[in-house]
This record gives structure tokens, C-alpha cells and sequence, in this order.
């Protein structure tokens, strides 16, 4: 987010155009909702009115709805995603935590339903990482890069929880509660398709964008 990011906006460029590209395939499906899926300290469900706030991370900006100042982080920043690509239909807002199973509530909602996933990679890739240097930091992302490429859920669904707190991969939940609820009996039919957009560690922070299709619906796994 430019506005958070500030002086050093311009390097995160290509990142934001690729989150913009995934939002724009996923919204050229016409989906009747976009549930926006993250992670979160507690568990939740807020409808499509909700909104959130940056002011506690020093910025004066809000996102979403009309509705009463309340979601997550990562939920707040999927809401911007969505407003700043002009989505005017409903929408509605899911966390996960490593404790709590987000998928009931992510395939609770009627009709043709999109999920922008919010999930953030690590954050031990350099020394200038805001969690230092871990030499598995790489291995982790590049595995949940290789399942975003090949639509492999499974992998999304089984990605462990105690390494990822080591890491600081804090989206880790979300990909979880989004692989199940892929792996679970309404799931889409047949393989997805899939293109992995954005795959680089700026600040030794993991960022990954993808999107996965099935006849016409998309559910775009991306990190904002």
C-alpha cells in the first residue's frame, strides 16, 4: 500500500500491479460474492459493510465498507484491494487462526462465491528481515509457491503450523483454511487454472501472488 509503504513504494511496484492483475481476473469472472479470506489473532466473520483502519499502523486511511471499523489487518488490506479495483458487489470478510478451522464459514455463502486469500509469506529471508535471517525462510515460500503454481491444495491444506510461527509466516492459516476448504465436498470439480504472478522476498518479507480458475470462477490466493 503506497500510503504504508511511502519512500519506498516504487520498488514494491510490480507487486502491487501483480495483486491488481489477480483482483482484475478474479472480478472478470462475475462472481456473485468475493469472500476476502486472512489471517488474524482470533477467528472471525464480519459482512460485506465492515471496515478497517491503517491508524493503528500510523496511517490515516480507510478501507471497506460503511459499516463499523473492525477488520483484521490482513482483511483491511484485501478490502483496499477490492475498492481500489472499483468491486461494488457483495462482498464478505473470513479470518483464520492456527487454532480455528476457517473453511465452514468461507463455504457458507450462496451462489457463484470468489476468495481473495490474504496470506503473507515469511519474513526471515535476509538480515535486514524483520525476523533476521532463518535459512529455511526460502524452502518454505518456495514450496507454497510451487503449490500456488500447480493448484496443489493439498500442499496449501498441510503447510506446518509450529514452522510457520518460526518463521513469522503469519499467512500460513489462511492457505491452510483455504486448501481444506478446496480438499472439502464442495469443492470445484477438475484441476484448476493457474498462474503464479509474483514470487520475490523485498525486505526479506516473502510476497506471492497467484490465481486459480475453474469454469469461470476464480479464487485468487495473493499476498497485498
Amino acid at each position: 500500500m503506497p500510503q504504508v509503504a511511502q519512500g519506498v513504494a516504487p520498488r514494491l511496484d510490480p507487486l502491487r500491479t501483480a495483486c491488481d492483475d489477480a483482483v482484475a481476473e478474479l472480478l472478470a469472472a462475475a462472481p456473485d460474492i468475493v469472500v476476502v479470506l486472512g489471517s488474524a489473532p482470533q477467528p472471525g466473520a464480519w459482512p460485506g459493510d465492515a471496515g478497517g483502519s491503517l491508524r493503528p499502523y500510523g496511517v490515516d486511511l480507510r478501507t471497506g465498507g460503511a459499516g463499523p471499523d473492525g477488520l483484521p489487518l490482513a482483511l483491511a488490506v484485501g478490502a483496499w484491494l477490492l475498492d481500489r479495483a472499483g468491486w461494488t458487489g457483495r462482498r464478505a470478510y473470513v479470518a483464520a487462526t492456527a487454532e480455528a478451522d476457517a473453511s465452514e464459514p468461507l463455504g457458507a455463502h450462496k451462489g457463484r462465491e470468489a476468495v481473495l486469500c490474504m496470506a503473507d509469506g515469511s519474513a526471515k529471508r535476509s538480515t535486514g528481515a524483520p525476523g533476521h535471517l532463518d535459512e529455511r525462510a526460502a524452502g518454505h515460500d518456495a514450496r507454497v509457491a510451487t503449490a500456488l503454481r500447480i493448484g496443489d491444495a493439498a500442499a496449501l491444506a498441510g503447510l506446518d503450523l509450529d514452522l510457520a510461527a518460526q518463521l513469522w509466516a503469519g499467512g500460513v492459516p489462511a492457505w491452510r483454511a483455504l486448501g481444506q476448504l478446496l480438499l472439502g465436498p464442495d469443492r470445484p470439480r477438475g484441476s484448476p487454472r493457474t498462474s503464479l504472478l509474483h514470487h520475490e522476498a523485498p525486505f526479506g518479507v516473502g510476497y506471492l501472488v497467484a490465481t486459480w480458475r475453474w469454469d469461470g470462477v476464480v479464487g485468487a490466493p495473493t499476498d497485498g
